[in-house]
């Protein structure tokens, strides 16, 4: 059972003499013969607008259902259709045509298509932005279910079974009852067309009864709700034929044991109406308990509203009734399109903010039943949607960003002037710090200053302020355009700061000149202060420096320990099953350049190398040293002694200790000493940690603490 139209029934009358037939305004009229342009505007073309018309949709969404056909069979390009039509007719065509990578959904792909994974980012986004093309999208999709009526059956059955997975669960996801009902209903016939027949007929043999009954009783109900005041309206409802089949297969019911083949609704004015309307109908009619459903106290995942209850009318023939405002009706037909309201000349990014985040929520969770439901690849999902972030800004607008993208990340993208002057960040008007990671459906207001005074440490991957290349990028060319010396300064204490955390002597910075291609240690400075080389790059090959250059080894057999305290985070090379231990004197962390020392009943002690308490043992004991490495992969805790000398005042530890929860380090013991003389008090931390650049990113935040002289790892 599918929707009759005007264009159905005038199939030889002119453009003109159809669209005289419509229920539009004179200029909405005008407006679409101008678009027409005197071709022959496709019967398809008229559908998709009498299906638009029906869900209210604007003039310009009405336009481009008309140009639409036209444009697919032309195959014009861009800037042709934005000179013919003009660029809101452009976008809408584009967003619609963008919706054809939701065909890759259904299929398997190999990773590393890019292509696609752009296709169905612009696909998602373009949902987002305008409504109007996802509707006209469907609209499309009805038609062409119905062209293809008198093709072969392989060609009914795909595109039925594309509508059925993905077209309808959509238009259900988006509340819009109109389109998904149709969708079902037609790729129903065409993917069970006995079965679809068998009801059909069973309908129209019983409908001049059922017609007949209903009148009675909606005549009668309206008669009760008038006498007791209740401002409400009754009509009989078709039922849909796929809703129909699909209650049989769940209950396990023969078409005469279905509740709902009789079917009224109630539209109230008000919703004490519908409880009261309600009331009416219970109190004449038996209800059948296990069939009521209350809607309006619970709504459904996609908005909908609506009380639903089964009695047993006259003759002992059950009816459905179904209760509703006229609101939640308007809701339950037009789904999404009844809150996105388009004037004349109006724009998608017009609408509100509040609206567009329900419309991301309704869109992500639609391709997430999607996934669940086995009609999507695993594989895909968490490369089109788990590695991006959806975010808004003030006025509405989606930011398409990366994964784990913060705050400032955000504001490069905005413009890169944006970026420089960030002084801040709001996430729903809340203050949040630069490492703060989006979520999807956030919305974010950056703070900026007069000033562009971007920080070098905005580079340093280690501290994540930064997650995307394209911002780091932007903060790079800043820096590279400002004075050499301030770079050479600049990237000279940032690189003697970060050797000092890390027990490499600044004055082995001489030794990466010939690794970075630079002449002098200068020309090392200059280049880390203006970001051409990566702090973190220099830092950790001084530390294999630092370590020594292995020597050739002979192919003898790695086995990794399983005992000691070390667990499974250090190698022993060529003995296995070794007790072990992180040797307390100097706290190794991986990362650090480490030695073996066999010890007399305590297995393998680990050691930094460069620590003394090991350089006296093998002094005595040279023939006990072992090689080991760290095996990279230990997802184990460390335990380090942290030194801070600060100012002595009120909230000093509270600070430091927030530090670590937002770092998630795990706070072991703290003890402070005050130092009445020079008012400065030394606090001595020990702290879990997974490895170095954990502990360098923690210890640079601890050096930004108000009041805070130096941070430095404690040896004992």
């Amino acid at each position: 059972m599918v929707s009759i139209r005007k264009v159905h029934k005038q199939e030889d009358a002119s453009f003109q003499e159809w669209l005289a037939s419509l229920p539009i305004s004179a200029r909405t009229r005008q407006r679409l013969t101008e678009i027409a342009g005197g071709q022959v505007v496709s019967e398809q073309a008229r559908e998709m607008v009498e299906i638009l018309l029906d869900l209210h949709m604007d003039t310009e969404t009405l336009q481009a259902a008309i140009v639409l056909p036209h444009c697919e069979q032309q195959q014009l390009d861009d800037e042709t259709i934005v000179t013919t039509y003009g660029s809101g007719i452009h976008q809408l065509i584009q967003g619609v045509r963008r919706m054809a990578a939701i065909r890759t959904l259904r299929h398997h792909k190999q990773s590393g298509d890019e292509a696609q994974i752009d296709n169905l980012r612009r696909m998602l986004l373009s949902m987002v932005e305008d409504v109007r093309a996802v509707v006209i999208k469907l609209a499309e999709r009805i038609c062409a279910l119905r062209a293809v009526k008198q093709a072969d059956e392989e060609t009914r059955v795909l595109l039925a079974r594309e509508c059925a997975t993905i077209y309808a669960p959509l238009a259900n996801r988006l509340g819009i009852g109109q389109l998904k009902w149709e969708l079902e209903d037609l790729s129903f016939r065409y993917l069970h067309p006995d079965t679809y027949m068998k009801i059909a007929r069973w309908l129209d043999g019983k409908r001049e009864d059922r017609e007949a009954y209903i009148d009675h009783f909606v005549a009668n109900l309206q008669e009760q709700l008038e006498q007791e005041h209740i401002r409400a309206q009754v009509y009989g409802r078709p039922k849909h034929i796929y809703s129909i089949w699909k209650k049989m297969q769940k209950k396990h019911l023969s078409f005469e044991e279905l509740f709902d083949i009789r079917a009224v609704r109630i539209i109230a004015e008000r919703l004490q109406d519908c409880y009261g309307a309600l009331g009416i109908v219970h109190a004449n009619w038996n209800h059948i308990p296990q069939e009521f459903d209350d809607y309006i106290a619970t709504p459904k995942p996609n908005g909908y509203q609506s009380i639903h209850t089964v009695v047993v009318g006259p003759e002992g023939k059950s009816v459905e009734i179904q209760i509703r405002t006229e609101q939640m009706h308007q809701d339950a037909e037009l789904g999404v399109a009844a809150h996105w309201k388009y004037k004349e000349g109006s724009a998608g990014s017009t609408s509100s903010f509040d609206d567009k985040i329900n419309w991301l929520r309704k869109i992500l969770q639609w391709q997430e039943e999607m996934a669940e439901s086995g009609e999507l690849v695993e594989e895909l999902r968490s490369q089109v949607f788990d590695d991006r972030v959806y975010v808004f800004t003030p006025q509405g607008d989606v930011i398409d960003l990366p994964q784990g993208a913060t705050p400032l990340d955000f504001a490069y993208y905005i413009h890169s002037n944006v970026g420089h002057r960030c002084i801040g960040a709001k996430v729903f008007g809340r203050i949040v710090p630069f490492t703060y990671q989006l979520q999807t459906g956030d919305q974010v207001e950056i703070l900026t200053g007069k000033q562009q005074n971007p920080s070098r440490d905005w580079m340093n991957p280690a501290l994540g302020y930064v997650h995307s290349s394209r911002a780091r990028a932007k903060i790079h060319t800043f820096f590279k355009k400002q004075d050499k010396s301030k770079n050479r300064q600049a990237g000279k204490e940032s690189l003697e700061r970060e050797l000092q955390r890390v027990n490499v002597p600044v004055k082995d910075a001489d030794q990466a000149c010939e690794r970075f291609n630079v002449q002098t240690v200068d020309d090392l400075y200059a280049a880390v202060g203006a970001g051409d080389i990566r702090l973190n790059q220099v830092v950790n090959y001084l530390l294999q420096q630092h370590q020594g250059e292995p020597e050739p080894e002979l192919p003898i057999k790695t086995r990794r320990f399983r005992p000691g305290k070390a667990g499974d985070s250090v190698v022993v090379e060529g003995v296995g099953n070794l007790l072990t231990q992180l040797a307390n004197c100097c706290q190794p962390l991986p990362g650090d350049p480490i030695q073996g020392y066999i010890t007399q009943g305590r297995g393998v002690s680990v050691h930094r190398e460069d620590c003394e308490q090991l350089s006296h043992l093998l002094d005595e004991h040279p023939e006990r040293a072992i090689d080991v490495h760290w095996s990279g992969d230990s997802g184990s805790a460390f335990k380090v002694d942290v030194a801070i000398r600060c100012l002595d005042r009120d909230g000093m530890l509270r600070d430091i200790t927030t530090v670590l929860a937002n770092d998630k380090i795990g706070l072991l013991s703290v003890n402070s000493q005050m130092n009445t003389k020079d008012q400065l008090a030394l606090v001595l931390l020990t702290i879990e940690v997974p490895d170095l650049s954990a502990l360098s990113r923690t210890l640079h935040r601890l050096q930004q603490i108000h009041g805070v002289v130096d941070v430095t790892r404690k040896d004992h």
